[in-house]
């Protein structure tokens, strides 16, 4: 396969995310900040993304910026508010979260500041309407060149993963389970999905399942922490919950160590080389890969679930299998390498999601492209 890039660096490689109703409420702009334009620039900054489209994204959004030290900051073009506070800048725009484009490298044009990092706020939506935290790394790696993802993003790519991720999984269920939210919100992962494309390194951190959840400010408050697409979820009854609203929202300050304590997830090649999971096959919530995760001292890029690996069985007397599933892991395994300068990248596949044929074609697959296959065992 080859790897293409347009400006961005963004690895080439269909899961259905919220379609956003347009008869919904929106919630007020934020207005907790201090009217201030920063007088000087900082060299590596974290980037924030917020929407007044989703009661699950301004709500987490609204609960940060009433924790002290936030300055208001320049208009991101062509309407875009920001907010500063240290080297954390957190942006709010109007429409759905998914579909605006390239947000770190127009920042970095327009302000002259090196974005190193991403982190999305949104809602979650489930079939089950089961109450959920969730964070998860972004792309649409499976779609062929030409297919237009229905979700945001590019078809064949993959976001550079959030180092995060795993550190912050842990932190958000330990912080959830001290303010009672837990049993009544799973904390979880999800297989990378959608959009929008970025160059940095990313992830969602998302309230879910219903409205009334979308809006809980205990969630949201505990969300309030890392770059990644962090998922409120799933129905509009939990996207409004303030209880979650605030948990996200001191999860997110502690978790970049706005408070003055050091930051969580924090990658550094130098500390040695550590071993990273790149998820292979499972659900979408990836329980098998989060077992592993949810232990100390763990990392993990992308997560496959098995819609992100179509294969087609050889017809008799061929061996093919097709299907779009090595750009798939291929894409993942670059995209998972590039954020984890020197750590030593393993395949976690989980068996028994897969048929004797699949599981033999994707680990000869993986021999061929020199990926190492880890157990969980490996990991610890």
């Amino acid at each position: 396969m080859v790897l293409k890039t347009s400006g961005r660096n963004f690895i080439r490689f269909v899961h259905s995310h919220t379609t956003f109703q347009t008869n919904a409420t929106r919630p007020q702009p934020l207005i907790n900040a201090t009217c201030r334009v920063p007088t000087s620039k900082l060299e590596m900054v974290t980037l924030i993304v917020a929407t007044t489209y989703d009661p699950a994204s301004i709500n987490p959004a609204t609960a940060l910026l009433a924790m002290p030290g936030w300055t208001t900051g320049p208009i991101l073009p062509p309407n875009i508010k920001s907010f500063t506070n240290q080297q954390t800048r957190l942006i709010q725009h109007d429409v759905s979260i998914v579909k605006e484009d390239d947000l770190d490298s127009r920042w970095e044009e327009a302000f002259g500041e090196v974005v190193d990092e991403v982190i999305f706020l949104s809602r979650h939506t489930a079939a089950s309407n089961r109450p959920a935290l969730t964070v998860h790394p972004i792309g649409v790696l499976h779609l062929k060149e030409g297919e237009s993802p229905p979700h945001g993003g590019k078809a064949g790519w993959a976001a550079l993963p959030s180092p995060r991720i795993g550190p912050w999984l842990r932190l958000l269920k330990k912080m959830a389970e001290a303010r009672s939210l837990v049993p009544e919100f799973e904390i979880t992962l999800e297989g990378t999905h959608h959009g929008p494309i970025t160059s940095k390194p990313t992830m969602f951190l998302e309230i879910g399942s219903t409205e009334e959840y979308w809006k809980r400010q205990d969630a949201a408050q505990v969300i309030a922490l890392p770059t990644m697409f962090l998922e409120i979820g799933s129905t509009e009854e939990y996207w409004k919950r303030q209880d979650a609203a605030q948990v996200i929202a001191l999860f997110i300050w502690e978790g970049l160590g706005l408070g003055g304590g050091e930051a969580v997830g924090n990658w550094n090649s130098e500390t040695g080389k550590r071993k990273v999971l790149l998820g292979i096959g499972g659900g979408h919530y990836a329980p098998r890969h989060m077992d592993v995760v949810l232990k100390d001292d763990i990392w993990v890029g992308h997560l496959l679930s098995g819609y992100s690996l179509p294969m087609e069985e050889a017809k008799p007397g061929e061996n093919h299998i097709g299907g779009t599933w090595r750009q798939s892991i291929q894409a993942a395994f670059e995209a998972t390498k590039a954020s984890f300068p020197g750590g030593e990248i393993l395949a976690h596949l989980d068996q028994k999601s897969f048929k004797g044929w699949q599981k033999k074609a994707i680990t000869e697959f993986l021999a061929e492209q020199n990926i190492n296959v880890g157990r969980p065992n490996d990991f610890t």
